[in-house]
């Protein structure tokens, strides 16, 4: 039996006039595809009217998550992806 992680990664605008929903939809769909439970979304004030979105989903241990990080690299106006929490969950 596998167990659960949680992951949290912050996508990075090239800009603030770069469209989060549009950022926000692609990471819904290449979250969808890896399989990711318990998904949530957010956009978060960085500084200087530049906003992130936050991604945070749970996914099993037998799940290679490091393939997950160079998709969210790839969506159009993502300047950059980092991961800003991972723990164990059951």
């Amino acid at each position: 039996m596998s167990g659960i992680n949680g992951v949290k990664y912050k996508l990075m605008p090239t800009s603030p006039s770069a469209n989060l929903e549009d950022i926000e939809k692609a990471a819904k769909e290449i979250v969808e595809e890896f399989g990711g439970k318990n998904k949530e979304y957010s956009i978060e004030e960085i500084a200087f009217g530049l906003k992130a979105v936050i991604v945070f989903f749970f996914y099993s241990d037998d799940k290679n998550i490091d393939s997950i990080e160079p998709k969210f690299a790839r969506i159009d106006d993502v300047a950059s992806v980092q991961l800003i929490d991972m723990r164990k969950i059951a």
